[in-house]
């Protein structure tokens, strides 16, 4: 029986002296017996924790009682053994690094697909106004490997920073289109969208990344698994980790 709650949350959100975050949250994770990964920079906090289910809900809900992060949204999994090895605290300059620092989501979010309405759109093969869809998958190629969206672009980046100038080569290739960029839990897509509208493509972002899309649509138009960095390795579109399958 699964009894390990596992959350993925991010939030960009301004926060001025990150670092003296780092022990308050410290403090609180380990005094709640949680493992993972907590990320934290001016331009917002991204975190992965596992741990007693309790532990873990109050310990988002103490966070979110700061205003800051009132927002902060958390996608849950759950597995039969803590997946993590440690608590890691850690101070960055981006919470996802992209090193394009007029990349702000913090001020001002590209436009979002929720999961069902992608889900609609592909079932059609096309949106809303008639137009094709294009998925771009925005993860590093080791992860696209384990599963993506059936048909979508993967220009085999090895890490985020590659995707600027992979965007800019195919720019041409997406005009005209509804381009959604997808991640694992939409950090990545969140950055991702807003790039492409600043070279002039029609980009959306899939509210909740991959996981989002597997909570509310299954697995509908993906074929594989979602590689998660930690010891559970990879997710069904059930949420279930691969060792726990059937």
């Amino acid at each position: 029986m699964s009894s390990v709650l596992n959350v993925s949350a991010y939030l960009f959100t301004r926060i001025a002296h990150p670092a003296s975050l780092q022990p308050v949250l410290r403090e609180r994770a380990q005094a709640s017996g949680l493992k993972g990964t907590i990320l934290l920079a001016e331009e917002g906090i991204n975190l992965f924790l596992a741990g007693a289910a309790d532990a873990v809900r109050g310990f988002l809900d103490d966070l979110r009682r700061d205003e800051r992060f009132a927002a902060l949204a958390a996608k849950e999994s759950w597995s039969r053994e803590q997946p993590f090895g440690r608590l890691l605290v850690k101070v960055k300059r981006e919470i996802i690094r992209m090193d394009h620092p007029t990349i702000q989501p913090a001020g001002g979010r590209a436009p979002a697909v929720d999961p069902l309405t992608l889900r609609r759109w592909l079932d059609a093969g096309v949106d809303d106004r008639g137009r094709e869809v294009v998925l771009i998958d925005t993860r590093n190629a080791f992860e696209v490997d384990y599963g993506a969206f059936d048909g979508a672009v993967d220009w085999r980046i090895e890490r985020f920073t590659q995707f600027p100038a992979a965007a800019a080569r195919h720019r041409d290739d997406l005009q005209g289109k509804t381009v959604v960029s997808y991640c694992t839990g939409g950090i990545r897509c969140e950055k991702a969208a807003l790039y492409l509208r600043s070279e002039g493509v029609e980009a959306l972002q899939l509210e909740g990344g991959i996981l989002g899309y597997f909570a509310a649509a299954g697995g509908a138009h993906w074929t594989g698994e979602c590689f998660v960095f930690d010891e559970r390795e990879a997710l069904t579109p059930e949420l279930t980790p691969r060792e726990q399958r059937a």
